[in-house]
């Protein structure tokens, strides 16, 4: 053999070893649920109604602040209140509703003591997947509290134009829009007196708005 060949067969020393088999991971189950106060395990991919308590829908959403926390005040402007302006809301502008249908008014927003209020931008990029979640929660709250699951359409209408009122008082008062901006978003203001609106877009402390939610809702409870 030439010095310029040389045997292309591997030498002992450079013989390569298999790789080791690589080592199955033990599959860990994917906790889809959220432990209350109250003690109840809430399942977010199958919501229970019997897991539903109004103590820890209350205690939950006035600790979950509007607009991510950027609004005015020492206080957290919670989901809590949010929702007890927007039953006023509807109030005003429905003063014959039935006590059944403001108390969904007041609960429209209750699966965010679960899953949080996700500003309105995050909920359009996360998509069907948020709002299928949000809708399971809505309709075993619903069952608890022996409303329809299905809300009838001229509720739903009542509903949503409340809560835009609400958004744009909220916006106006605490979170920095300019009255044109707010209208551009959330349509034309509702009217709402001096006395109200001081009282229901200053913030309170979570217990207020705990203990203000849980009498509202022991009002028209059926």
């Amino acid at each position: 053999m030439t010095a310029e060949m040389k045997d292309p067969s591997p030498q002992p020393e450079e013989t390569q070893q298999a790789p080791a088999p690589a080592r199955r991971k033990k599959s860990v189950p994917v906790r889809a649920w959220q432990r209350m106060l109250s003690g109840r395990r809430l399942d977010l991919l199958d919501p229970s109604p019997l897991d539903v308590e109004i103590e820890d829908i209350a205690h939950g959403l006035a600790r979950v602040a509007r607009w991510n926390g950027q609004t005015s005040g020492s206080n957290i402007f919670s989901v809590a209140q949010h929702s007890l302006l927007v039953e006023r809301l509807s109030r005003r502008s429905h003063p014959d509703l039935d006590p059944r249908w403001r108390l969904c008014v007041l609960l429209h927003d209750a699966p965010e003591y679960v899953i949080g209020d996700m500003i309105s931008p995050f909920k359009a990029v996360l998509g069907g997947d948020y709002k299928a979640v949000e809708a399971r929660l809505l309709s075993a709250i619903s069952i608890r509290f022996s409303l329809p699951t299905v809300w009838p359409a001229p509720l739903v209408k009542i509903v949503k134009a409340s809560d835009h009122a609400a958004a744009f008082f909220e916006a106006t008062r605490l979170a920095g829009f300019a009255a044109e901006e707010a209208k551009a978003f959330f349509g034309r203001p509702a009217r709402l007196d001096a006395a109200a609106e001081k009282d229901y877009l200053t913030p309170w402390e979570a217990e207020t708005a705990k203990m203000r939610f849980l009498k509202r809702f022991e009002e028209l409870k059926p």
